[in-house]
């Protein structure tokens, strides 16, 4: 990854899964690490989120639009199982929870936070 002011690189992205010891993590929920890429409460915001083998995210809606790109492993929602270079976009109003039985690493990019249900 390189940094420049205001640029954030992240090269060879479906290639994180092996080298994504390198990037500074951080604890989101139980199970489910965050690299944040930009952030903000209450406008869009990045991240990557790296998935332990059998987490999950409970019943959120959408507010804004969200976007999902699976860089390795694969991520599931009650309709269906996503492997990775699925690009999944939630409308505003969506509903759904998460899970990840053997694990992932997503790209996910929010315009709007969500709401937990």
């Amino acid at each position: 990854m390189q940094n420049d002011i205001n640029v954030t690189i992240l090269r060879d992205i479906f290639a994180l899964e092996s080298s994504s010891e390198h990037l500074a993590w951080q604890p989101f929920r139980e199970g489910i690490d965050i690299f944040p890429i930009y952030k903000s409460t209450t406008g869009s915001s990045a991240a990557l989120l790296r998935y332990a083998p059998g987490s999950s995210v409970p019943s959120h809606e959408h507010m804004g639009y969200e976007h999902i790109l699976v860089l390795s492993g694969a991520q599931a929602d009650e309709n269906h199982e996503y492997p990775k270079g699925s690009l999944v976009v939630s409308t505003p109003g969506t509903k759904h929870s998460i899970r990840s039985p053997n694990g992932c690493i997503v790209l996910a990019i929010w315009e709007k936070p969500v709401r937990f249900i």
